[in-house]
């Protein structure tokens, strides 16, 4: 039956020799009780590799390609004619070069929100993945096919067509079990279901430390972890894994050979520390708070996100120290992590003073805008170049360990905007925006810059400035703030690291020594 439904797609690739091609995508009849929004990706990658294109997508030269357009009420047994509004790294079609291609074809669904605020918005709702589009449950996609395309650019010749059908659905999530070491935490928010207009929720998973079920009287100090979405506390783990018998995966992030083998030992021995005689016995948590912008929501208060600040503060940890013998009270409670982890961790420690007793920030997202990554985002006129008089130099976004570029801020958001327009990529530059930029117009974040050209919104930087930018935010209330962080407040950084965060920890550092 395959072959049947394949033969009039093949005999027609094979005969492609003109320019204009056309693709359609068929939303199949019965893929849905109801029309269907969301991002139609197109994506083309070159032959030889094993992996789908929808897992080949990232930053860097050895990205696959993907286009993407908008589609609102897709009905099922409906077919739509790709028109990309953006594509990387090819940013047009009619530019994408003849060749044989692999292609799939992929549909990322959203949902209509009817915020509190009175703006309606349609994003893509995180369903338990932590907001990884390739691999949200719900999502359809076409199987993947070869492809001799003879190029997309106008012709008066007929032309060929391309037709891929999103035959397959990624199925749910099962939700995690608990064990005698991790129990998972899951509530209902009503700060942040008023916000949405709709329920939403928070989760935790919450580390229990050796002798709790012996000691039941004993209140612990709690541990929060701040970072990525966490699936489970992946680090800890009571059985010696048998890493000979592993296969061996290098890590090409950290120049490391067999890493998969290097986390799984660190897992156990964790574990052997965590139980050992000597450490502090406290209880330790990883809070998920995955959103319709991204897998989670920086733990601060945002016009676009909604109160997360207050719903994790407020609603959460009370709600985890009660269930789990919690301490309950500031000085039992301290903040860490590293990256975003790190950015959220001195975050609540700044803006929530009074309800933590330290946090100690690794290698923090940019905490001074002044150091953007690379861009000075009061300064610079444009995110993407440093312009000369004669020249342009193109900012760099990424490094490798030994500084060779990989990716450019350019680069980065070009990628956005190819997987979703209006701050919807559910990436890493989209999240920033949505968290601290002030509501748009038509509802979604305003733009801090704009994606294609990389020109800086000052009135957006302004408003940045006086509400996310934390040094900005020390250094304007240190009178205040100055006795509170003294002895609670700890960054530290390496001098290189890959997304150039240690430029901000510098000026950081400039100011703090001089209190």
């Amino acid at each position: 039956m395959l072959h049947n439904l394949l033969l009039p797609i093949l005999l027609c690739l094979a005969c492609l020799n003109a320019h204009a091609q056309t693709v359609t995508v068929t939303l199949p009849a019965g893929a849905s009780d109801v029309a269907l929004d969301g991002r139609l990706l197109l994506l083309f990658d070159v032959p030889g590799q094993t992996e789908e294109p929808r897992f080949r997508v990232r930053e860097d030269e050895a990205s696959a390609q993907v286009f993407g357009m908008d589609v609102e009420d897709w009905r099922p047994g409906t077919s739509v004619t790709f028109k990309p509004d953006f594509g990387y790294p090819v940013t047009a079609l009619a530019d994408f070069p003849a060749g044989e291609y692999r292609v799939q074809a992929f549909f990322h669904r959203y949902e209509t929100f009817r915020r509190g605020d009175g703006h309606t918005v349609k994003l893509p709702m995180d369903r338990g993945e932590g907001q990884q589009w390739a691999r949200a449950p719900g999502n359809r996609y076409s199987t993947v096919f070869t492809v001799r395309v003879a190029g997309f650019g106008e012709s008066p010749k007929k032309s060929a067509a391309i037709a891929l059908t999103l035959t397959e659905e990624i199925p749910p999530i099962e939700p995690k079990a608990d064990t005698d070491w991790i129990k998972h935490v899951k509530i209902r928010s009503k700060l942040l279901s008023d916000f949405w207009g709709r329920d939403m929720y928070l989760g935790a998973h919450v580390l229990l430390p050796a002798g709790y079920a012996e000691h039941p009287a004993v209140k612990y100090p709690l541990a929060i972890f701040h970072g990525h979405f966490p699936d489970d506390f992946g680090g800890f783990n009571p059985e010696q894994p048998d890493t000979a018998a592993m296969p061996c995966i290098d890590s090409e992030r950290f120049g490391i050979p067999c890493y998969n083998r290097v986390e799984a030992q660190e897992a156990h021995d964790f574990y052997k520390v965590w139980t050992s005689d000597t450490f502090p016995r406290v209880l330790a948590i990883e809070i998920q708070h995955a959103n319709p912008y991204y897998d989670d929501s920086y733990a601060v208060n945002s016009e676009n996100l909604g109160p997360y600040g207050d719903a994790i503060n407020e609603e959460l940890i009370p709600y985890i120290e009660a269930q789990f013998r919690g301490v309950g009270e500031a000085w039992a409670r301290f903040t860490y992590g590293g990256s975003t982890g790190g950015w959220e961790a001195a975050a609540v420690q700044i803006k929530y003073p009074d309800f933590y007793n330290g946090a100690y920030a690794a290698c923090p997202d940019p905490v001074d805008f002044r150091a953007y990554v690379t861009t000075d985002i009061y300064a610079d006129k444009n995110a993407y170049y440093e312009e000369g008089a004669f020249r342009q130099n193109v900012r760099p976004a990424h490094r490798d360990s030994l500084g060779h570029v990989s990716s450019t801020i350019r680069d980065n958001n070009h990628l956005e905007l190819a997987l979703g327009n209006r701050g919807r990529s559910g990436q890493q530059w989209d999240i920033w925006q949505a968290v601290y930029s002030p509501v748009g117009a038509d509802g979604y974040p305003a733009p801090i810059w704009d994606k294609r050209t990389g020109v800086i919104d000052t009135a957006v930087a302004a408003h940045w400035r006086e509400n996310y930018d934390l040094m900005h935010i020390v250094r304007r209330d240190w009178a205040t703030l100055g006795p509170k962080l003294r002895q609670t407040l700890n960054l530290y950084c390496g001098d290189m690291d890959n997304y150039y965060l240690n430029n901000a920890v510098y000026l950081a550092e400039d100011f703090l020594r001089r209190q």
